[in-house]
Formats: C-alpha cells, sequence, structure tokens
C-alpha cells in the first residue's frame, strides 16, 4: 500500500502473480495487461507464449481478468461472460461488497404516490412489476411512503428477470494487510 492507504499497481501485479504461479496448467502463466479502474486494477493474464507473441494460437480464452480491490488488496476474480457483459461493476458492488443498488421505480412510485395518491403508486407499479402481487405492491409502496427502501426482495422483482444471469465473481484471496 501507498501512504494514502491504497493498492499500488505494482502490488497489485505481485498479488496475481503470485495467484498464477500456484496454477497447475500446462503453460506459464503471465500478466500481460494492467489497467486502472475506480474499483482498483484490472489485471489481464494468458500464456507466457501469448504475452510474448501475440498470436491467437496462443491465447487462452475464458479466463477472465483479476480485480485487485484499490483498497484492501483483494482479490477477485471476474469470469470472462462477466467481464464482457455491462454490469460487471453492479456485480462486484452488490455481491462482493454489500451495496445495493437502488431501485430504478422507487422515485417514479414515491413522485405519483404523492402527485396521486396510493392507488395510482400502486397501480403504476404492478404495471411496470407485473411479477408484484397485491400485497407485495401494497408492502412496497409503504415501505417508499415512509422514506425507506423497499425490501430487497420485492425491489428484485421489479427488474427484468435475467434469461442466462451472469456467473459469479469470485474473492480468490483475502485482503492485503500488509
Amino acid at each position: 500500500m501507498d501512504d494514502e492507504g491504497v493498492i499500488s499497481k505494482e502490488r497489485a501485479v505481485e498479488r496475481v502473480e503470485s495467484l498464477l504461479a500456484t496454477m497447475r496448467l500446462a503453460h506459464e502463466l503471465v500478466v500481460h495487461e494492467v489497467k486502472e479502474h475506480a474499483l482498483g486494477w484490472l489485471v489481464f493474464w494468458n500464456s507466457a507464449e501469448y504475452a510474448r507473441t501475440r498470436d491467437l494460437r496462443d491465447l487462452l480464452v475464458g479466463g477472465g481478468p483479476y480485480l485487485v480491490d484499490r483498497y484492501d488488496g483483494s482479490v477477485h476474480h471476474i469470469p470472462v461472460t462477466t467481464w464482457v457483459g455491462e454490469d460487471w461493476e453492479e456485480l462486484y458492488l452488490r455481491q462482493i461488497k454489500g451495496v445495493r443498488a437502488p431501485d430504478p421505480l422507487a422515485a417514479s412510485v414515491l413522485a405519483l404516490m404523492n402527485s396521486a395518491g396510493t392507488v395510482a403508486a400502486m397501480h403504476h407499479l404492478r404495471k411496470q412489476a407485473p411479477r408484484l402481487s397485491l400485497q407485495e405492491a401494497r408492502t412496497y409502496v409503504m415501505a417508499v411512503r415512509n422514506g425507506a427502501e423497499p425490501p430487497l426482495e420485492l425491489a428484485d422483482l421489479t427488474r427484468e428477470e435475467e434469461v442466462c444471469p451472469p456467473l459469479a465473481i469470485e474473492t480468490v484471496a483475502g485482503p492485503d494487510l500488509l
């Protein structure tokens, strides 16, 4: 860590290289690219031969990068299919950091409740989120009316069901306490 308590690029690479050294593959694995990100360092790895030649015949596919957390140095593997998706950052924040994304319907439900009343807000909510039962919509609207976030299980029902949800981000090394 540097003076500001932030993991350096060099330390992030060291952490990933030590993980790569423990993998038992037929190829030597190396870090070939590092990108700074708001969440930390994205460390891309592949075979040493690919890093040297950039020949696609030497490319190992399916690995996905590692994210080394900027503040605690923990290392997380992002599966390649999750990485190429649009929402890997949100998944990381929700799954690893426990940060709940705001429900996109809560603001419109509150505005409608304030302008047209509870019944209109419930009608709007059920139209936008048909998976909610009448009782669930009422619970959701009452939570928003009281200034709270709707319960997580109800907020999840306001989002479109994912046909093919992303693969989970896996923590492979805990915080760097050095």
